[in-house]
């Protein structure tokens, strides 16, 4: 997945470079939800509707990318598989920014199911659903930071024929699957609480 073989800090310490950069996400995301982190402008309600329609729109794009590089990879199509998986990195990138910027200069939303909306005689049954959905994709997303960078790292700083030797595809597996639900459902939970169902501020 790389170009180049040349030695340097990175490519000898690949797990350091991972738990840094998935220790500052952390950080970073956390730090949003807390409020210490206060970098964002304020946002009023229809940015953070047009931030959410852009989120489930990076999110669908980036699931895309990553099931077409897995489908790109088993082929042996190196090149193309590499391009694939920097797009669905860098598509999650931008999602992290506009995420945080939600929460950090906007709100969080909760769910409300109305009476007359789709199974609303079921809210019972189906706000759980919804918010075991929602826990899925949280806690995968968390698992996910360093499990999808360590791999890229790898890629980034090794030959193809390095990366054999090494837990790129071992590890990438790993990242695919937990990555890929946690996308889904993020999108499915979207779906369900932007157009479905109601929301009220968090």
């Amino acid at each position: 997945m790389a170009t180049a073989s040349a030695e340097g800090p990175v490519k000898r310490h690949p797990l350091a470079v991972t738990a840094v950069l998935s220790v500052i996400g952390y950080v970073l995301v956390l730090g949003s939800f807390a409020g210490i982190v206060d970098v964002f402008p304020p946002i009023g309600e229809e940015t953070v509707l047009l931030f959410s329609d852009a989120i489930a729109v990076i999110n669908s794009l980036a699931l895309t990318a990553l099931l077409v590089g897995y489908v790109l990879i088993r082929r042996d199509d190196v090149w193309r598989h590499r391009a694939a998986m920097l797009t669905a990195f860098g598509l999650i990138l931008a999602f992290l920014v506009l995420y945080l910027w939600k929460i950090g200069g906007g709100f969080e939303k909760s769910i409300v199911i109305r009476e007359g909306q789709f199974l609303g005689a079921y809210a019972g049954i189906i706000e759980p659903i919804y918010l075991a959905m929602l826990a899925i994709h949280i806690l995968l997303s968390a698992i996910a930071v360093p499990v999808v960078i360590y791999p890229v790292v790898l890629g980034l700083t090794h030959t193809p024929a390095e990366l054999a030797e090494t837990a790129h595809a071992r590890v990438g597996r790993i990242a695919v699957a937990s990555w890929s639900l946690s996308l889904f459902l993020g999108v499915v939970t979207y779906f369900l609480l932007n157009h479905v169902y109601s929301w009220v501020p968090r």
